[in-house]
């Protein structure tokens, strides 16, 4: 099992570094962590840990097939890919929400197809196929708040955090859909070989995530 070693992924970004500063903190940092660096790996030190940074939608899928033992995963992936992971911990960093946004003023229209443009297409059919309104789904990639404003879709589904874009784009959240948060994730079969050492990491982040 990867000589003891516990493999880490952690998102890149703001929100990666966040969260490492968390681990840090909890005594289990890298000692050759160098910030900016283009290096992808660290650590496999005297704690046992080996950070490295992936794209955050790709952390789920690092643990799920065991190239890590744990990651750090925003809600939101973890609802639209549903990885067969443990959910260890509620980092209770990262905090913002899924929601729907439409131009200001906007009024659904019942009798006809609803048409919204997002990234998180699981997230958007299982909330609205709850309310029983028929939508088709656009699926896109950046810039979703263009969507609307050009007339591509009614509404969008969309990670909103201050709200500050949408305000700047003359949107507004019409619906929350679920709150969003950074989970700590565990590969289900690595947990087993390596559980004593993920619970200590569990104990020491679930600590640190209340001080914050």
């Amino acid at each position: 099992m990867n000589g003891g070693v516990l493999n880490v992924a952690l998102p890149k970004g703001r929100l990666g570094e966040k969260v490492y500063s968390l681990f840090e903190s909890a005594g289990f940092g890298a000692p050759d962590m160098e910030k900016n660096s283009r290096k992808l790996i660290f650590g496999g030190g005297e704690n046992g840990l080996r950070f490295f940074w992936v794209k955050p939608s790709d952390v789920a899928i690092y643990v799920e097939r065991g190239a890590a033992d744990v990651g750090v995963a925003g809600r939101d992936i973890l609802l639209e890919y549903e990885p067969d992971v443990y959910e260890l911990l509620d980092l209770k960093t990262g905090v913002c929400r899924v929601a729907v946004a439409a131009k200001k003023g906007f009024r659904d229209d019942k009798r006809r197809t609803l048409k919204v443009a997002t990234k998180f297409a699981r997230i958007a059919q299982e909330y609205y196929n709850a309310q029983g309104r028929e939508i088709d789904i656009i699926k896109l990639n950046g810039s979703i708040e263009l969507a609307p404003i050009l007339g591509l879709s009614d509404v969008i589904v969309d990670i909103v955090e201050t709200g500050t874009t949408l305000k700047e784009n003359d949107l507004e959240v019409v619906a929350e859909v679920a709150p969003v948060s950074a989970r700590l994730i565990a590969n289900k079969a690595n947990y087993g070989f390596k559980r004593e050492l993920i619970n200590d990491i569990c104990r020491s982040l679930a600590e640190r995530s209340v001080r914050e």
